[in-house]
Order: C-alpha cells, then structure tokens, then sequence
C-alpha cells in the first residue's frame, strides 16, 4: 500500500485509508505545530519511509499573476528530503482549478455567469481566478487589505488588478509567516471589511482565510476553494452561505467532499506515478488528472434555496408618469416631463425585485425571477432607434445572468423594437423570450371567455377583426382565430403581407373566409371580436364608436392601443386587456407591476412557465411565432397548472354585474337601430374631441424651450442616486 504524510501547521495528528484511482492510499496527518523547524525534522524522519511528502499550507513559492516570489522561510523545506518527493500542490493546483471550474459549470450551468468574485486571497490561485474570468466575472482582491490592513473604507483596498497589485503584494508577503498568510480557521478577525464581501457574489480562495476575515453574514454567497470540512461547512451556513464548491478531487471515491488540499493531492498523485522515476512536472501529472473521473463537490448549504430554477424579466416605463411613481424619482415630477423622459432613458438597467414563491404543483420544481427594468419608454425606444435598446438589453442579461437566471424575458416594448428578440439573444448568453407564444395563447383564451360572458352561443358563428394582423403577435393570432371563427377580417398598414397572410390562412383553413384592409373602419361594425395588437403611437387606431353593440375588443398592446376615455364612449362594448395569468404557488413579485397579487402579464409568465419546466431555450423570438409553439406553451401551461385570471379592463376586474348591464345594453341597441345611429353620431363627435393617441402617446408637438437647467438636474439626480445605489 502506498503511503503519503502530510504536514499541517497545526492541526490534529490522525491517519486514514482511502481508494483513489483505483488503488489503497494511505495518509498520516502531521502537526508541526507552526514550527519549520520541527517541519523539518519531521521530514527527515519520513525520508525513505514514505512515497511522497505534502506541506500543507507551507507554499515553497507565492504566485500572483504574472509574479512570483520564493518564500523566505518555507523555499527550502522541499530539498530537505534526499529520496521522498516533498511537493507543495503548486503544480498540479493551477490545472486542478481550472478544470474544476469547467467541471463545475456543467455540473450546474451559470453557476459562475458575470458573478463578482472577491478573491480572499489571490495568492496561489491564479488557476482559479483565470477561470472565473473566463465566465465573465468581474474578480478583485482580497490581499491587500487582509495582509495590509487597509482603512475599511467601501471600495478601497480591493480594486487594484492582478497585474497591478502582485509585485506591490509578493514583496512584502515573500517574509512574512505562514501563520498570516493562512490564519487559523478557529480564530476571526475582530473587524471584518464588510464592503468588499458585500459587494461580491462569489468569495473564492482558502477555506481558512475566508472564514477569518469573512463577516458574520454572506447571505446567498456562494464559497469556491480548493477544500473545505464538514465543519467548514457548517460554519458557513450559519453564516447564510447559499453554495460551497471544492474544487480538488476527493482522494476517497466514495467521499462526496473534496476535503483534501492541492499539495495532498498533488502527493497523492506523485506516490501513485506509474513510473517512479517520472520527473515531478506538469505534463506527468497531467496524464493522470485525464484519467480522473470525478466532479468538483457543490453543497448547497439552504435548503430552501436547493433546486430552483431562476429567470429575469425586463419591463421599462409605459410613460413618463410611471417614472414619476417610482419612489427613487419621484421628486423628477416638478420638472418638465419631456425632460425627464429623455434623460431617464440613458439610465443603466436597474434591478427591481425577486420575484419568489412560485411552484408547479405538479412537479413541485421552484423559481425564483429577477425583475430588471430599463429607464426608456417606449417613445424614446422609438426615437433612439434598435441599436439603442439592443445594447441596454444586453447589459440587462449580463445583470440577469449574474443573479443566476438562466433564461430572460423581453417585456412591453422590449419584444417589439427590431428584430423582436433576435438580435438579443444572439449577444446574450442566457435564453431569451418575448414571451409572446403564451400572449398569444392567453389572449385568445380570454377572449373567448370575453365573448361567451357577453351573450355569444356559437363562436363559429361570429366575425374577427385583427388589427396588426402582420405583426408577430397579430399574425398567428388571426391564423388560430380563422381556424376556430372561420369569418376574419385582417388589417394592417402592410398590404402585401396581409396578401401573404391571407394565402397562409386559406390554406391552412380550408373553408374560412378571410377578408383584408389596411383600415378599420368600413368593416369594424360587422364584428363580433376586435383584437389589437398594433405597435403604432399617436394615432387612433379604433373608432369605437363604429362597433356593433356588445362587441368585445381585446386590447394585446402594451402599452393599450384604447384609452379609458374612448372605452367609456360605448358602455355596452367590452375592452378587455390580453389574457393575464396566475402563477401557481405563493407568488410574490416584491414590486408594483401594476396587477393584482400572484397576477403577471401572458409574457412574463411565460418566462416563469419556461424556467418551471427547465426549458432555457431561447423560445419566442422574431415575428413569426410558430403555431406549435404556442400549441407547445399551452400544453406546458396546462402541465403546471397555470391560470387565465379574471378578466380586466383598464385595471379592473370586469364584475359579473357589469357583464349583466353591458349586455342589457347591447340588447337595447340592437332592437333599436334607429336609438343606436343617433348614439353613434354622438359619440362620434365627442370622439373628435378626444386627443388622437395610442399607447397613451398623443401626436407630438413641439416642446418650447430648451430647459438646461433642468437636464442637468435630472441628470445629477440620478447619477447620484445610481453612485449611492452601488456603494450600498
């Protein structure tokens, strides 16, 4: 049986026998009892006596990026020994951390996506930091303020860079003693620098060290080092720690734990060497690391946070006014709105909320969402142009990926300007949405229920109106609708793709009687069901008042393409909002997204439907919905038991009464014509009264004075704020 000591500065004396790589491994613990010199008589004693020598946490070299310095007191302690390899884990510990981090990954994708990594310490582990940021994270440094006591200050101590900070850190570090490069793990420091650990995600380095200078909370943190205990473990979850990888192999191949160091490892592997004489270097040890099968140890330390799967869902202000509302801006409302609106779209995404409590009843699988929400409202998405929205989309999924989502949802406008998604998830790493597939599901679901609530007995019976019918919404909600009303009529300001869309329907739906226009108007009043799904502003894109009694006109726009005030013109037709949707579980949004509780938009919960089901595809993307896809969305819709809500109109539950009175009125209409031309003409002329608008956006004027003053304000405001919000 091969055998291997290992000398701990101070630690227990025990002994074990492990398996690894097949064969029987015998190990003795050793304490030098922070003493070299009793280090090296005990390497003289084991001399000849064992198959290889591991100095734990006695480094014959420090290594910080590019820099390397022999240590003072520990240089010579690998040429004690005449016939016993006395190895230090510095060769194999590099490759070991990067191929852990890739293994890792795998293991459990994301896991490291755009984290910020505080490594405590740097020192030694250029491995793991290379791969960190290899997966987009932001790494800064532990060293300087834990070695040189930096004032703790938030920010200062921690920003320099690899190749900045290690030949300012080796020099002074190169003397010092292995008791203050590795701190004993049962000793704290008594004024911990909370900053720097606020600040990151990940905290990566050696075990002891992190749990020295950690503070007391690093609520959902996740720990990478080389090892770690089952003590070490518990003491971090005590803490709040979420996530604990190891990134070295465990030397016993039942042993779930990688409890074992880089030099034990590394001594492991020099007595199990195939070839004795094999010289101690990289490509020897490379040969059996291939021949490895494991993968590093991740232990999530919560419960409660085990096996969720997470998403983030990108929203924006409708109008200036929800930029008023928020409590962060709200002093914005004293100044010009034209002013506050164009600056606020130059704002960083912001994250709002966790979205937490949902559960599929049916599988039991969790989620967790992020809620980002961008500064532009849809007038300036408009005015920017795509490119402008593209780039703060993909700063958004970067934030999105860091908080662990796998999949992004493109909410509002977001899945209208461009390309509708396409470019976006192209340039993000993690799945993107527009969540339009179950929009179109939801909104065809509501507006059944909206027509059957409002009197009607055969829907085959009846004529649909889609107005955006060649729009990626708007075009396979008229193809869905022709296969189940037969009599539709499709408006768009596109005609050749209403000719396209048109031939796609008659031969799809053989039977169905399609008409087309590029306005409204002259066919509204035969209709049954108007569906808007138009990404126009500042026109009128329905006259109301030209609607048969008791019609049902499901607004999908967002923002709505019909204002409260031309709804209230006709109390005896139905504007209903597109289908929203219950998440099961206890949902909680932790922000206003202006619906009831446990309430979300069709796209948003197509999102939270995609991650339930593991799915992080991008899924809904262009302006071709495919019709399986949403035939698929629903079918995933049902399997989680996910609801249509109670219909609303203007944010407001349609009551059962107001169905009642509304269809009492459509039925007095319809008995009398005459009653019913002379309420059209009144209400046509007071429709003339009403600003022409969509989406809440009327037609643009111009706005006097440049008001510089007040840019300047806004733009101070807010800078300030976002400085405030990265130092908290």
């Amino acid at each position: 049986m091969k055998q291997i000591a290992v000398l701990h500065l101070n630690r227990p004396e025990t002994a074990e026998t492990v398996t690894f790589m097949g064969q029987s491994l015998q190990i003795r613990h050793l304490n030098c009892a922070n003493d070299l010199d009793k280090a090296r008589e005990l390497i003289t004693q084991l001399d000849g006596q064992v198959d290889a020598i591991a100095l734990h946490g006695m480094p014959a070299q420090l290594e910080l990026g590019p820099a390397k310095r022999k240590h003072a007191q520990g240089a010579g302690l690998t040429a004690v020994a005449q016939q016993t390899p006395v190895v230090d884990g510095r060769i194999i510990r590099a490759g070991l951390e990067r191929w852990g981090i890739i293994l890792a990954d795998r293991a459990q994708p994301g896991i490291f996506s755009r984290k910020r990594v505080l490594m405590t310490p740097g020192i030694n582990h250029n491995g793991m930091s290379r791969a960190l940021e290899r997966h987009g994270c932001t790494i800064r440094y532990a060293d300087p303020f834990i070695y040189f006591h930096l004032p703790k200050v938030p920010g200062i101590g921690f920003r320099q860079t690899r190749n900045q900070a290690a030949p300012f850190t080796l020099d002074r570090l190169k003397d010092v003693s292995y008791e203050t490069l590795y701190p004993q793990v049962n000793g704290r420091s008594p004024e911990p620098n909370q900053a720097p650990f606020d600040w990151a995600d990940v905290i990566a380095g050696d075990i002891g060290t992190i749990r020295h200078f950690a503070p007391e909370t690093l609520k959902r943190k996740t720990i990478v080092v080389e090892n770690a205990s089952e003590d070490d473990l518990a003491d971090l979850q005590a803490r709040g720690v979420d996530i604990v990888v190891t990134l070295m192999p465990a030397l016993d191949d039942a042993a779930g734990l990688g409890q074992w160091s880089a030099a034990t490892v590394e001594a492991a592997l020099t007595a199990l060497r195939p070839d004795p004489a094999a010289p101690l270097n990289e490509d020897t040890y490379l040969d059996m690391m291939a021949d490895l099968e494991w993968t590093p140890a991740i232990r999530t330390l919560q419960p409660e946070n085990a096996d969720i799967n997470r998403f983030a869902f990108v929203i924006h202000p409708l109008s200036v006014r929800f930029i008023h509302g928020h409590r962060a801006f709200r002093w914005t409302k004293y100044l010009p709105d034209s002013i506050v609106e164009a600056v606020a779209a130059y704002i960083p995404p912001l994250s709002l909320s966790r979205i937490t409590g949902g559960q599929s009843p049916t599988t039991g699988q969790r989620i967790e969402g992020h809620l980002i929400s961008l500064g532009a409202t849809p007038r300036q998405m408009m005015r920017h142009g795509e490119r402008f929205t593209y780039d703060r989309l993909h700063k958004a999924a970067e934030m999105a990926e860091r908080k662990g989502a796998r999949i992004m949802g493109l909410g509002a406008f977001t899945s209208v300007v461009g390309d509708a998604g396409i470019t976006v998830a192209h340039e993000a790493d993690i799945a993107i949405t527009s969540g339009n597939s179950l929009t179109v599901a939801a909104t065809l679901e509501a507006a059944k229920q909206a027509v059957i609530k409002m009197g009607a007995t055969d829907l085959t019976k009846g004529k649909v109106m889609i107005i955006g019918a060649t729009g990626s919404i708007g075009s396979v909600c008229s193809r869905l609708l022709a296969q189940a009303i037969y009599d539709v009529v499709l408006v768009s300001i596109e005609p050749e793709r209403l000719i396209d869309l048109k031939r796609t329907i008659q031969e799809e739906t053989p039977g169905a009687k399609v008409a087309i226009a590029t306005r409204p108007d002259e066919l509204i009043g035969d209709c049954d069901l108007i569906v808007t799904a138009t990404s126009a502003f500042g026109q009128r894109i329905v006259d109301i008042t030209k609607c048969k009694p008791g019609a049902v006109i499901c607004d999908v726009a967002r923002p709505p393409d019909i204002s409260p005030a031309e709804a209230a013109l006709r109390p005896d037709v139905l504007v209903i909002e597109s289908g929203e949707v219950l998440i099961p579980g206890d949902i909680d949004f932790g922000y206003d997204i202006g619906l009831p509780p446990k309430t979300a938009y069709a796209c948003l919960a197509e999102t939270a439907l995609l991650a339930m089901d593991g799915r992080f595809e991008d899924y809904t993307l262009g302006r071709n919905i495919s019709v399986e896809r949403v035939k698929e969305i629903y079918r995933l819709f049902k399997k989680h038991d996910f609801q249509i809500a109670d219909l609303r109109s203007f944010d407001e539950a349609v009551t059962d009464e107001q169905f009642a009175q509304k269809r009492k009125l459509a039925a007095e209409l319809k008995a009398d014509p005459a009653h019913f031309a002379q309420l059209q003409a009144e209400t046509g002329a007071k429709l003339a009264k009403i600003p022409v608008q969509a989406k809440g956006v009327k037609s643009r004027r111009k706005n006097s004075g440049g008001m510089v003053a007040a840019i300047v304000a806004v733009i101070g405001g807010i800078a300030i704020l976002l400085w405030n919000g990265r130092r908290r």
